[in-house]
C-alpha cells in the first residue's frame, strides 16, 4: 500500500491493486485488516513514518548536528525522489492532502507521523541549545519545508527544490543555535 499511495495515491490505490501488489489473498487481507483500506492506509501511513523517523535518526548519528542532520537528510530524499523517476514522494503529505478531511482516523495517522518526525528533530536543536518552544517552532518549520520541497521537486522534475531547501534550512539551524549559544 505504501509504494501504491507514492505512485497512485490514497484514492487512487484500491484494495485489488494492494492485494495484487502484494501477492496476498483476500482473506488475509481482511484477516489482518477487517476495516479495509483505512485501516491499510493508517498501517502504510504508519510504516513511513517509521521509516522517515528512523532516517533522520540515523542522519542524527551521522551527522556532526542538526544542520548536518537536515543536510543528510534532504540529501538521501532527493536520491529517492530522483532515482524513482520523481514517481515517489512523501505518502504521509498524499494521504494528508486527499483524505484529511474525509477521515479522522487516516489524518490522526498522518498528525502523528508528523509529529514523530518533529520530535526528534526538535530533540537534536534542543541538544545545540535552543529552548524547548524555539526547538519545536524551528523542527516544525524544517518539517514543513522538507515536505513542500519534496512536492515541489515532484512537479518540477528536478532536486533543486529539495537542494536549495537543504541549503536553507542548515544555514537556518546554524543562525538559531548561534543564535541560543549566544545567550546561554
Amino acid at each position: 500500500m505504501l509504494e501504491l499511495i507514492q505512485t497512485s495515491g490514497y484514492s487512487g490505490t484500491g484494495l485489488n491493486a494492494v492485494m495484487e501488489h502484494a501477492a496476498a489473498p483476500r482473506g488475509s487481507v481482511y484477516f489482518h485488516y477487517p476495516d479495509g483500506k483505512e485501516g491499510i492506509g493508517v498501517a502504510a501511513v504508519e510504516l513511513a513514518a517509521k521509516q522517515f523517523e528512523g532516517l533522520i535518526r540515523e542522519a542524527a548519528e551521522t551527522a556532526g548536528g542538526a544542520a548536518g542532520a537536515a543536510r543528510i537528510t534532504i540529501e538521501t530524499l532527493a536520491g529517492i525522489v530522483h532515482e524513482s523517476g520523481y514517481r515517489l514522494g512523501c505518502p504521509v503529505s498524499v494521504v494528508t492532502l486527499e483524505m484529511g478531511t474525509e477521515s479522522d482516523r487516516l489524518r490522526e495517522a498522518c498528525a502523528s507521523a508528523f509529529e514523530s518526525w518533529i520530535a526528534p528533530t526538535a530533540g537534536l536543536l534542543e541538544a545545540e541549545g535552543l529552548n524547548a518552544d524555539d526547538a519545536q517552532s524551528l523542527a516544525t518549520v524544517v518539517i514543513s519545508m522538507i515536505e513542500g520541497s519534496i512536492i515541489v521537486s515532484r512537479a518540477m522534475r528536478s532536486t533543486a527544490p529539495l537542494s536549495s531547501t537543504a541549503d536553507v534550512v542548515a544555514d537556518l539551524i546554524a543562525q538559531r543555535s548561534a543564535a541560543a549559544g549566544a545567550t546561554r
